[in-house]
């Protein structure tokens, strides 16, 4: 990992520590068998949740770690640069908080916020569908009010966690206007109807669960809904910035791997009478794949700390998951380049890396949608 991070307080080097020795003990050993297993690694939440590590944004008042974002997305890039499915996780469980903490009402907060950010218990987030992946205003699962319950129904397709999860937050259509039309609920994992498709077949992030959600007349109380009704796209997309960044601090940590495990190699593998790193054409490769994820870091940190300062960051983070992305791909595709031959074998891990990375191109908004939303702010 990098040699040096300015961090704020001691506080918070403690805390990278902390995260770099349970990644070293507790992640490292298990995740080429749970990758090549595709075996969905829950007791690794549970540790890290004993550990404190699972709701670090969130106010401490709510059993959360009242951390900065800043702080926060360098834990999650170092858990990143071990086991990506499981940065993916946390970030992806962190997502799934955060519209009952910033738009749920004072009793809602109290009664379900403390258990959602014990450590103990894991969220899904559910916004696409199979049609509605770039366009969430196109869904078409629907919420139909019954007295004091709502009754669900519908797919929510690409769910990680499907079928894992502790508790689920679920966009619906509560009506025919498009993007004024749809809702947010809170949906306990033991809600009778919610059903859960086989896991998908995936290219990489074997170790993270990826399912459709099934709604089939899910009954759940009108107190259940988070915010107005109506509001539920606003707030899908108010919680996507920070589920960039998320992503864009995992896409980094995967990086930052893949180039340490390059680096390694390059330093043992010998050509021509010396190590491959002393060749001059390898070594700038090399040096390209270090200065990609230092920018990569340094946008994401931006962005962070404009939202620690309460200040607009939507753009910022979307040049921060793109550049990070892309980054990683590029990373990555180098890392394999390194090793060669030994690097297109499942004897090491850049391999899965490579595959790893590609995915994160494409959610929490494709990169072709970051561009759109970067192009659009440019535009006014």
């Amino acid at each position: 990992m990098p040699a040096t991070r300015h961090l704020p307080t001691s506080e918070s080097e403690d805390l990278l520590a902390l995260t770099r020795e349970i990644a070293a003990k507790e992640l490292a050993p298990r995740v080429a068998d749970a990758e090549r297993a595709g075996a969905f690694p829950r007791e690794v939440f549970a540790t890290l949740g004993r550990a404190g590590l699972l709701t670090l944004p969130y106010p401490e008042e709510f059993g959360g770690g009242g951390q900065l974002y800043e702080i926060y997305l360098q834990v999650l890039e170092e858990i990143g640069a071990v086991w990506a499915s499981v940065g993916v996780g946390v970030s992806v469980h962190a997502l799934s908080c955060f519209p009952l903490f910033a738009f749920g009402s004072d009793e809602q907060r109290a009664r379900w916020l403390p258990d959602m950010l014990s450590g103990e218990r894991l969220g899904a987030y559910c916004l696409s569908e199979a049609h509605a992946g770039s366009d969430p205003a196109a869904m078409r699962a629907k919420a139909v009010r019954d007295g004091d319950s709502y009754v669900l129904n519908g797919a929510k397709a690409w769910t990680t966690h499907g079928g894992k999860a502790d508790f689920y937050t679920v966009m619906v259509r509560t009506s025919d206007e498009k993007s004024r039309g749809i809702s947010c609920f809170h949906v306990p994992a033991d809600t009778p109807g919610l059903e859960f498709d086989q896991p998908e077949d995936k290219m990489g992030l074997m170790g993270s669960t990826t399912a459709t959600v099934r709604l089939v007349d899910a009954r759940i109380p009108a107190g259940n809904l988070i915010g107005a009704e109506g509001q539920g796209l606003a707030i899908a997309l108010a919680g996507l910035d920070a589920g960039r960044l998320g992503i864009a601090a995992v896409a980094t940590g995967l990086a930052q791997g893949a180039l340490d495990h390059a680096v390694a190699y390059a330093k043992e593998r010998e050509a021509f009478g010396k190590a491959i790193i002393d060749h001059q054409g390898l070594a700038f490769v090399l040096a390209d794949m270090a200065a990609a994820i230092e920018s990569a870091r340094a946008t994401y940190l931006s962005a962070a700390r404009l939202k620690d300062a309460g200040r607009p960051y939507g753009r910022e983070a979307s040049i921060a998951k793109l550049v990070a992305t892309d980054n990683a791909m590029k990373v990555t595709t180098d890392a394999v380049q390194v090793l060669g031959g030994a690097g297109y074998t499942r004897d090491f891990p850049v391999e899965r890396f490579m595959r790893e990375a590609k995915v994160m191109q494409i959610f929490e908004g494709t990169n072709q949608i970051q561009r759109l939303v970067i192009s659009r702010h440019l535009a006014r």
